[in-house]
């Protein structure tokens, strides 16, 4: 049995992302696997790191469970809206909150190199956006997909085997739409 994380970095449950995770969810636990689901929006933390890493800072019981449920997971599936190129602000500072030394990577000592402590999962990014997949990919360079693949989750050892598109969603119509919930239900039952 596969255990994995649901993540929704739309700050609003009740949005399509949240629809996204919902058949997600819906499809792995019908095949089987042991689903626990994180909705960013409703966890009770401050999303900024005030000092960096000269101080620490006290992590609240919601990222503290967070951490627990990431270290869990073998798989953990990223569903979130791509706002100004990258994903919302509450997602970021949950990175910069959670995603810290001595959890997710080390530092190694007198060296530019570090330990990557999530080592062993994979992670599956299901992106929303109004900007159309090729402008995204051939103009914008796709900056948010390389932040989230290799200066965040790669750095602390997560591989993100897949990234699946979802767009334009402000033109997309009801029809196209199901079409879409279908696909991650579908992802959700093969994962």
């Amino acid at each position: 049995m596969k255990k994995i994380l649901v993540v929704l970095g739309h700050p609003d449950k009740n949005s399509f992302c949240g629809s996204l995770a919902k058949a997600y969810t819906d499809g792995a636990k019908s095949n089987g696997s042991e689903v626990r689901e994180l909705n960013l929006g409703e966890l009770d933390f401050d999303p900024v790191l005030w000092k960096g890493y000269k101080e620490v800072q006290e992590l609240e019981t919601d990222l503290l469970r967070a951490q627990e449920l990431i270290k869990w997971s073998q798989h953990i599936v990223f569903i979130y809206p791509n706002w100004w190129g990258t994903m919302p602000a509450v997602m970021k500072g949950f990175f910069d909150r959670a995603f810290l030394p001595g959890f997710a990577f080390k530092y190694r000592e007198n060296s530019q190199f570090w330990d990557k402590l999530l080592l062993g999962r994979t992670a599956h990014l299901f992106v929303t956006m109004d900007t159309p997949p090729w402008y995204y990919r051939f103009i914008y360079r796709r900056p948010g997909h390389n932040a989230m693949k290799n200066t965040i989750l790669g750095f602390c050892g997560i591989k993100v085997i897949r990234i699946t598109e979802f767009a334009t969603i402000k033109e997309s119509s009801e029809k196209q739409r199901d079409k879409w919930v279908s696909v991650a239900k579908n992802y959700g039952y093969k994962a």
